[in-house]
């Protein structure tokens, strides 16, 4: 067990980087931008306003444009219609960065703090890890859902993480395996050196203390021939098999009606592209994605109040237009939590520390979109380990594959830094 947490811990720095660009799909699906809904007016915020910088992944090669949206969807939602923070406006400072540019995120950094913003939006950033020294000598708290880049994650200074850590969707993913008797998995992945380095190291051992044979491929980055990838996975047909990273819904989109068409027969399993469910309709039925929030296809399934908070992120959101997609509602909701907790128990002044304190003092906290919140963990920056894992029922719906949220094992997670 020694040299196994050995291993692992040692892989967690290397997951940052297939994470921080692919954890999540490029959330390019369709459904916002189309025609607009009428919203019952709400309270407005006035006096001053509250300002908090966003690191938006919005240029370079790993854009997400989700972001963008989940950004401009809450600000209206927070500052027209639930009264902003303790009744005065957030104004967001957007700062665009290159999710593969540790530069950028520096330049960011140096701009919120001569903004004096009170805090800083982690927006998915992959170079997160670099504008920490900047914001914590300026008593700038950072605050997000996940930790993409793990160095971030691996300690809880002046931080703060409504959704789990990047470790429990690989846990919670074989668990779930394991508990379906499903012991064999293969999974392809951008040929890149941290990747290797996550399938050997980390899912490797990972697999083996649960029972499952795991086995990776490796694509260029530039051109998947996805029908090859479709083969090799479908060889020597494991139970389940897909992708654990995917850079856009794209790439989930074509690998999985690749698998369609060499008649694949095991579980599909797209990393947490959303865009699949509606492109392959019927024909996704039994694939599985994750998630740290509850996402519209699963509204049927979801419980409240995240099934009324869902309906009312889908329609903001729509009316914002552009990308919809997990990073739009993952930021939505990230925004939404930061008000109403700091509403809820709204600090003496509005500053650095003091939002810190209030973020970390939150205990039993219903989130927005997800599950209670406990953010005073001595180890973690993350208020919570549990994450979805959603199967595909239908005809364009989803649905939890334990009816609910997985807690990875404490026990697994502890092996890695900041995981648990």
């Amino acid at each position: 067990m020694a040299n196994k947490s050995r291993r692992i811990a040692a892989a967690a720095v290397a997951a940052a980087c297939v994470f921080s660009v692919a954890s999540c799909s490029d959330d390019s699906s369709s459904g916002a931008g189309g025609a607009t809904t009428a919203i019952a007016p709400g309270v407005k915020a006035a006096g001053a306003p509250i300002k908090v910088g966003l690191f938006n992944p919005s240029k370079g090669p790993a854009t997400q444009a989700g972001v963008t949206t989940g950004k401009n969807a809450a600000l209206e939602y927070i500052n027209n219609h639930i009264g902003g923070i303790n009744g005065r406006p957030l104004e967001i400072l957007d700062c665009g960065i290159d999710n593969t540019s540790p530069e950028s995120t520096i330049s960011c950094a140096n701009q919120f703090v001569q903004a004096g913003v009170v805090a800083a939006v982690d927006g998915y950033n992959a170079e997160s890890a670099a504008a920490m020294p900047i914001l914590t000598s300026a008593a700038i708290p950072l605050i997000g859902q996940i930790p993409f880049n793990t160095a971030t994650g691996a300690t809880p200074e002046n931080r703060v993480f409504f959704g789990p850590p990047p470790a429990a969707f690989l846990v919670g993913f074989l668990q779930s395996l394991k508990q379906s008797g499903k012991n064999s998995l293969t999974l392809v992945n951008s040929d890149l050196p941290q990747a290797h380095q996550v399938f050997d190291a980390l899912l490797t051992p990972l697999g083996k203390q649960l029972g499952i044979d795991v086995k990776s491929a490796y694509y260029p980055p530039a051109g998947p021939n996805f029908t090859a990838l479709a083969s090799t996975i479908a060889d020597g047909s494991p139970a389940a098999g897909g992708l654990m990273t995917a850079p856009n819904d794209n790439t989930c989109n074509k690998l999985a009606q690749a698998l369609k068409s060499v008649k694949y027969t095991g579980t599909v399993f797209l990393a947490a592209c959303t865009e699949y469910v509606e492109v392959m309709g019927a024909q996704a039925v039994g694939a599985q994605s994750y998630s740290p929030v509850w996402l519209p296809p699963a509204i049927d399934a979801a419980p409240e109040p995240a099934k009324t908070n869902l309906k009312t992120a889908e329609q903001f959101i729509d009316n914002a237009g552009g990308t919809a997609g997990f990073y739009a509602y993952g930021t939505f909701a990230t925004f939404v939590d930061l008000a109403k907790a700091l509403t809820a128990t709204p600090p003496a002044e509005f500053t650095g520390p003091a939002i810190l304190t209030a973020l970390k003092g939150l205990t039993d906290y219903q989130s927005f979109l997800g599950p209670k919140l406990n953010c005073g963990k001595a180890t973690t920056p993350n208020c919570t380990t549990d994450m979805l894992l959603f199967e595909v029922t239908g005809d364009k719906k989803t649905a939890p594959v334990t009816g609910g949220y997985i807690t990875p094992s404490p026990e697994v997670l502890k092996l890695i830094p900041g995981a648990a």
